[in-house]
């Protein structure tokens, strides 16, 4: 070994001889590490797992997206069909096909009626796909009206909901409509996005004959074109030519690049929040790499101080042993990466069928790239601190154990190399978020918890000094275990209480909007919507309700649909609106006029018009959309209605109560600014205290027989339906956080192991006292009793507080205190607390003294 440590030697020589040793000393084995290599495997599994899960459904969505859309290119109106002239352009373009698509009322006799998502379609569909029905017939037999009576194709939920089977006739609008299969699968269904009823597919003609299409009617009208050349270029050729040759169309136009973009991004948000509960996993884990490299410099420490007695200098011996880190956490970020990109595949073959979208199971080289720098950046940074300190390991360790070596921070060289790795780390979470705002809080939050968690467990540790000395044996033993040098109180708080803090947030969460959604303020969110009412029924219809249902509150607005073209002359497409309210700028948006302020909002700036204004258009924005959009009272804004484009000047801002869930539109127009243009009414009943459900589906049947061509949407049945995809969503989250807390409980395994040399030295020397086994499990139950119950309490109290957070600046609902989950999950976190704990220390309560009190 003699000049094996040269200081002058080449830095390739020293880094040869570095790894050389590292290699040399994993002959060993991995004796130790089995917690390290657990939590970086897990933590780099949840991201690689969701991020290549993410890859698959966005490369099925591009891959799919000529099925999806129905063709190349997909051009949609609202209220309105395409004019003979734009017809006639598309159909010069490629081969064209039509579908139109709206909410109607289904009434089957005596049966009852329900909501249903209409599809009105042509002999060409599917362009594109296959319409798989139960009976599998020509399309045209299955709609074709030859005996008077038109066909329709309807989902098997609204076969269920009505009791009807093939061949029953039920009513849409004013015309007959004979069931005559069930629906199996619709190849564009996905571009229609989340539907409050089931589908019914019927012919165009159909549609016709049930007068449902009136003027002002809240009708989608979709034109999809197979173009004879449809590679990128040409889509965005077609999209550009078509807008200069028909700019005051007002037409909304997708190919089958973003077949589903709101989908699509939906996929990346939600992508973003798993990976960021995958991170949390990975740091939470990191806890655990740091104790168990603290383990291993202090099993190591003979090996460290016979190196440094042969000349080795104390930098080369935090490289070796560095190395030897980093090589172990590659194990364990390769066994994450193949857990994580076998993901999709197990995914696809197992739970296809249950996933609505197209997986397109496939290797994601970028994102397990991402995955690994995670992984390994993790490994660096929670093992530089511990190895840092084997740089002052004192030669003189080798002529006596030290039970309590002493404690000091790492030199400053290593402070620093930390201090880079953790910019690095939150340089890479901030670069590859889809949302790098959120990714910054995210990152902010986890260094406060971190920071607050260490306090935490700096006053736990000064509290326990601080108190009276019990008079018996084992509350004495627990009390000091919790503070004494060496403890685990730093090492269980910080991983329980990151672990329960995420579940009680998750879980307030959870409650907060299932109880928003199924207990939304009774007796003043509106019982049912009314669409589609036509300006001539519209008083009619009012004393219709005013009869049916005499002690309800009665609310009508006309309604219409419109596109905003440009915001302060600037086209919309070229407009950066922030990410939150970017979808009010895609697609077409519900706006009224209205003579007075709307009820539930109140202004901000700027003045409401006079109730006989007459002058040029003018426009009351939302305040919060209008500014993070940049607008201010005096800004222009252009807004295509029915094919024409028109200006109006924001007059005011103004404060909306959304939360009523009743009749609010973020844009609300002068009266004259449509003078006879054709609309129809939109209406809400309020009954009393949200009303029975026997009155309710008593009222929804009247409408249905008195109004065939008016759409009832009950409240109740539409949070139903945002309520099943929180369910699904929810289902989504608490998997990711159950890693999370597995990382949790491997991190406590952990520091016990850790701790395994202290707590064996004084289980001996009580025992030789003695001390029985069922004293010293009664002084562990208490230590780790108290440790559980002091981190739950943290972890229920800031748990608390994020989910307030989160669901009131977030999600912009009232926060409601439910403390029973959290409460659930805090005591759940204390039994394992102890469970874990003591099954830790019953090996070391049965050692023999005689072996350890030799060897001492």
């Amino acid at each position: 070994m003699h000049g094996g440590f040269d200081r002058q030697r080449a830095p390739g020589t020293v880094a040869r001889l570095v790894l050389r040793l590292a290699l040399r000393e994993l002959r060993g084995g991995l004796r130790g590490f089995g917690i390290f290599l657990a939590c970086i495997a897990l933590g780099v599994m949840a991201i690689a797992g969701v991020g290549s899960v993410s890859r698959s459904l966005t490369e099925g969505l591009a891959h799919e997206g000529r099925r999806i859309l129905g063709g190349d290119v997909a051009v949609s109106l609202v209220q309105r069909e395409a004019s003979e002239t734009e017809r006639a352009y598309l159909a010069t373009r490629g081969r064209l096909s039509a579908i139109a698509t709206l909410r109607a009322m289904v009434v089957a006799g005596e049966k009852g009626s329900a909501l249903v998502e209409l599809k009105a379609v042509d002999a060409a569909y599917p362009t594109v796909g296959t319409l798989e029905s139960e009976p599998q017939r020509p399309l045209a037999a299955l709609l074709g009206g030859g005996d008077g009576v038109f066909g329709a194709v309807a989902d098997p939920v609204l076969l269920a909901r009505l009791d009807l089977k093939l061949g029953d006739r039920v009513r849409l609008g004013r015309a007959e409509i004979e069931i005559r299969a069930s629906l199996r699968n619709e190849p564009d269904k996905i571009a229609a996005g989340v539907g409050f009823g089931p589908r019914l597919l019927v012919a165009q003609e159909a549609l016709a004959a049930s007068g449902l299409v009136q003027p002002g009617s809240l009708v989608r009208f979709t034109y999809r074109l197979t173009l004879p050349q449809a590679d990128d270029a040409a889509l965005a050729h077609f999209a550009e030519e078509t807008k200069r040759a028909l700019p005051d169309a007002g037409w909304d136009i997708r190919s089958r690049v973003n077949a589903a973009p709101q989908f699509a991004r939906n996929i990346e948000r939600f992508t973003q929040f798993l990976t960021l509960v995958g991170l949390t996993a990975l740091m939470v884990g990191g806890v655990g790499v740091a104790n168990a490299v603290r383990g291993f410099v202090e099993r190591k420490r003979d090996s460290i101080a016979t190196l440094k007695s042969l000349g080795a200098p104390g930098g080369r011996v935090v490289a070796i042993y560095l190395a030897q880190v980093l090589l172990i956490a590659v194990v364990g970020v390769g066994i994450g990466l193949a857990l994580g990109a076998a993901m999709p595949f197990v995914l696809a073959g197992a739970a296809r069928s249950l996933i609505p979208i197209p997986l397109d199971p496939a290797l994601a080289p970028g994102e397990l790239a991402v995955a690994a720098l995670y992984g390994l950046l993790t490994a660096l940074v929670f093992a530089l601190a511990p190895l840092g300190r084997a740089h002052d390991v004192p030669v003189s360790a080798l002529f006596r154990d030290q039970v309590d070596p002493e404690r000091r921070l790492p030199r400053r060289r290593y402070l620093a190399a930390l201090g880079l790795a953790l910019a690095v780390l939150m340089a890479v979470a901030v670069f590859f978020a889809f949302d790098r705002h959120v990714a910054a809080i995210f990152i902010g939050a986890a260094l406060g918890a971190f920071v607050l968690l260490r306090l935490v467990a700096e006053g736990i540790m000064a509290l326990a000094a601080r108190l009276p000395r019990p008079r018996r044996a084992a509350p004495r033993l627990a009390l000091a275990n919790i503070h004494r040098p060496g403890a685990l109180t730093p090492s269980l708080v910080l991983s329980l209480g990151l672990g329960v803090t995420l579940l009680v947030a998750l879980a307030l969460v959870d409650a907060n909007v299932r109880s928003q959604l199924t207990r939304a303020l009774p007796g003043q969110s509106p019982s049912f919507f009314f669409l589609d009412i036509q300006n001539g029924e519209a008083e009619r219809f009012a004393a219709f309700l005013a009869a049916e249902a005499p002690e309800a509150r009665i609310e009508r607005v006309p309604m219409m649909r419109g596109r905003i073209v440009s915001l302060k002359g600037i086209r919309v497409e070229d407009y950066k609106a922030p990410e939150q309210v970017a979808w009010v700028l895609e697609g077409d948006r519900g706006i009224t006029h209205a003579a007075e302020a709307p009820e539930g909002s109140s202004l901000t700036s700027g003045a409401w018009w006079p109730k006989d204004y007459e002058g040029p258009p003018l426009v009351s924005f939302d305040r919060e959309i209008a500014q993070n959009l940049g607008l201010s009272v005096g800004d222009k804004i252009v807004v295509n209605v029915l094919g024409r484009n028109l200006e109006a000047t924001v007059a005011n801002l103004r404060v909306v109560e959304w939360r009523r869930l009743g009749i609010n539109f973020v844009m609300v127009f002068s009266p004259a600014t449509f003078a006879g243009a054709p609309h129809t009414q939109l209406a809400t009943l309020t009954l009393p205290n949200g009303g029975a459900a026997a009155q309710e589906a008593a009222i929804l049947k009247a409408t249905a027989r008195a109004f065939p061509t008016v759409t009832s949407v009950r409240v109740k049945d539409a949070l139903d339906a945002v309520n099943d995809i929180v369910g699904q969503l929810a289902v989504a989250l608490r998997a990711a956080s159950s890693i999370a807390l597995a990382a949790s409980l491997l991190v406590l395994a952990g520091a016990l192991a850790a701790g395994h040399r202290a707590r064996l030295y004084d289980a001996v020397i009580l025992k030789t006292l003695g001390a029985t086994r069922g004293r010293l499990l009664t002084a562990y139950a208490l230590e780790y009793g108290a440790l559980g119950l002091a981190t739950a309490l943290f972890g229920f109290l800031a748990g608390t507080v994020a989910a307030a957070v989160i669901v009131t600046r977030v999600m912009r609902l009232d926060f409601l205190f439910e403390p029973a989950g959290a409460i659930l999950a805090a005591v759940l976190a204390v039994l394992v607390t102890i469970a874990l704990g003591l099954v830790g220390t019953w090996r070391i309560l049965g050692q023999k003294p005689a072996f350890y009190l030799r060897n001492l």
